[in-house]
């Protein structure tokens, strides 16, 4: 893998689709530390003129979209059903 981190995140969100909890199981490191690096990264990723593709959150018992949502983490429950039952955002890059 690459030097740093955010650099092997990168490579990884290169080569597929990832939610926080993949990442921070293919990287050996918390995901609350994935998330601090998420915001970074987009940055890094627009500065080099490729793009982070973001699947958002989704309930499983409703069906809402979280499509404004602009955290990289998943959201607590459905604001529209209240339920936990949560798809977590997917992450790529393009």
């Amino acid at each position: 893998m690459g030097k740093t981190i955010r650099q092997d995140m990168i490579a990884l969100l290169a080569s597929g689709e990832f939610s926080v909890r993949d990442l921070a199981h293919a990287m050996g490191i918390r995901e609350k530390e994935i998330v601090d690096h998420m915001g970074h990264i987009a940055r890094s990723v627009v500065a080099s003129g490729r793009q982070l593709d973001i699947t958002p959150c989704r309930c499983r018992k409703c069906g809402f979209v979280f499509k404004e949502r602009r955290r990289f983490s998943t959201p607590s429950r459905c604001p529209k059903c209240k339920d936990t039952y949560l798809d977590p955002p997917l992450f790529k890059i393009s």
